[in-house]
């Protein structure tokens, strides 16, 4: 088995080619349906953003997963392969973990630090799950991710610094009171963009909201989405009086709002501050403005300025998300590792059960006519022998999974529980634990009464691949420490 992820971003494709490849919700059952049924996928998640469309897959065949997924995702979409080929990228096996864990904690998003992805990553998981798209390694390896993504945002403070214009006014207006809950916004004009800020002002609890337009009927709907009200527009300074923020976002060609106009709404206003920010281009407010007592002027510039810093700050602290990213991979890539090691051991236990059995049916014929406890008490002893003699070197071969040599060591275990006894009944990997231990052959005694095989030299291990899903059986999942007797002994191999 290997893992696989073939897709395109906003780094790597315009949006005309972005567009043809998504997978909405609305047709994400049937491409993942038609995905896991090919022979050469085994589980499949796709994720569909606005950003980037990526299609994970757990693939049998390492050196055609790419070209059976990007064929799979033109296909469906009926493009030329050849036509999109040249915007997708693709990662396998360990690159493919280190990539799912680099976007779920948004160093790939268009705005580092954001944390919408961590959702719609899990969005995209649980669909797949529920419509019996993923098994054992994928549900391994989202959740781990979502945790991951968790734990970066705890860590670090990636997500902290806004790195958006209207974010960047909410951490200004911080910084001028003390808190912002309670005080009153008057919006000047219909810009999209101080819509948003007033959105992300209310958020963090302002009070109410004013609106003023030269067009009354739009200061009305813009009013009405945040439970505010509406004023004339020539009634714009006698409401700046009551107000705390004020944001201004017009097409007007010169000032609207100057410093005597400011000055004069303020008359007799002591100790209260204004905070103005100034999203027009060009602008609406006069800078001199900045130069009355308790009046706080902020332009695009100097919210860019916000932006810029906290952005560089964001980048600082991915350098942390970055070695959380290693330790989880390694955790992955040593999880992967005890599944190598599982299929050896279930070959261990049923090999040892079907002697078990052997021996206690021998053992009962002997014994002759015994009643049900005594059975029982007999079944319970071979258990149990069989448990404590299999548990230490169980323990010991999952706890070495993850060592350079873990390889060795699960040859060793299958050539001397006997697993791999060719037809001749030759062990395969004679000579094994000499190679192990250093020595060469002639430093072991050899049997004098019985004639074997001269002894070869081990074969090279082979590069690791993730287990199938034959290997990776519900035996292997068996706790080796307990008493539980098995119902279902592997075939007899003779007394």
């Amino acid at each position: 088995m290997h893992l696989t992820v073939v897709g395109l971003s906003h780094k790597t494709a315009p949006i005309e080619i972005r567009e043809k490849l998504t997978f909405p919700e609305s047709i994400q059952a049937d491409a993942l349906s038609l995905l896991v049924s090919k022979d050469e996928v085994a589980e499949a998640v796709i994720l569909s953003t606005c950003n980037r469309t990526e299609i994970y897959a757990v693939t049998r065949d390492a050196c055609n997963g790419f070209e059976v997924v990007a064929e799979f995702m033109a296909g469906y979409h009926n493009l030329d392969l050849c036509e999109i080929k040249k915007y997708l990228y693709h990662h396998q096996d360990m690159k493919m973990v280190g990539h799912l864990f680099r976007v779920v904690s948004s160093l790939e998003s268009m705005v580092l630090g954001e944390a919408q992805i961590l959702g719609q990553i899990k969005e995209a998981y649980g669909f797949a799950s529920s419509n019996g798209a993923t098994d054992r390694i994928f549900n391994k390896l989202f959740r781990q991710s979502f945790e991951l993504g968790k734990r970066v945002r705890s860590e670090t403070g990636i997500g902290e610094s806004a790195v958006s214009i209207s974010y960047a006014a909410v951490e200004l207006a911080r910084r001028v009171f003390d808190a912002l809950e309670g005080r009153t916004i008057l919006i000047v004009g219909a810009g999209k963009m101080s819509e948003l800020t007033a959105k992300h002002l209310v958020s963090q609890g302002v009070g109410s909201v004013l609106v003023a337009n030269r067009t009354y009927e739009k200061a009305c709907e813009i009013a009405e989405l945040f439970e505010g009200e509406a004023i004339r527009y020539e009634e714009l300074f006698a409401h700046m009086r009551n107000a705390d923020i004020v944001i201004s976002s017009t097409a007007a060609p010169g000032y609207v709002i100057t410093k005597d106009e400011v000055a004069k709404a303020r008359k007799g206003v002591r100790g209260k501050a204004l905070f103005l920010i100034d999203i027009a281009l060009p602008r609406d407010i006069d800078p001199a403005v900045h130069e009355l007592n308790d009046v706080y002027l902020y332009d695009i510039d100097d919210l860019n300025g916000v932006v810029d810093a906290n952005l560089e700050e964001r980048k600082r602290e991915a350098v942390r998300a970055e070695e959380i990213i290693v330790e989880e991979t390694n955790s992955f890539s040593q999880w992967i590792e005890t599944l190598i090691v599982e299929p050896t051991i279930a070959q261990i236990r049923a090999k040892a059960e079907g002697i078990r059995d052997d021996e206690v049916a021998k053992a009962m014929k002997r014994l002759g006519n015994l009643d049900d406890t005594d059975k029982a008490v007999v079944d319970a002893m071979a258990n149990a022998l069989v448990n404590k003699l299999l548990h230490g070197p169980t323990m010991r071969l999952k706890a070495g999974a993850a060592e350079d040599n873990s390889y060795e060591r699960v040859e060793t275990a299958r050539f001397l529980y006997g697993l791999d006894i060719n037809p001749d009944e030759k062990p395969r990997h004679r000579g094994l634990i000499r190679n192990l231990l250093g020595k060469s052959a002639e430093d072991f005694p050899q049997p004098k009464r019985h004639h074997h095989a001269s002894a070869q030299p081990a074969t090279a291990t082979t590069a690791p691949q993730l287990p199938t899903e034959q290997e990776t059986s519900s035996e292997a999942n068996q706790e080796v420490g307990d008493n539980t007797p098995t119902t279902s002994p592997a075939p007899k191999r003779g007394a």
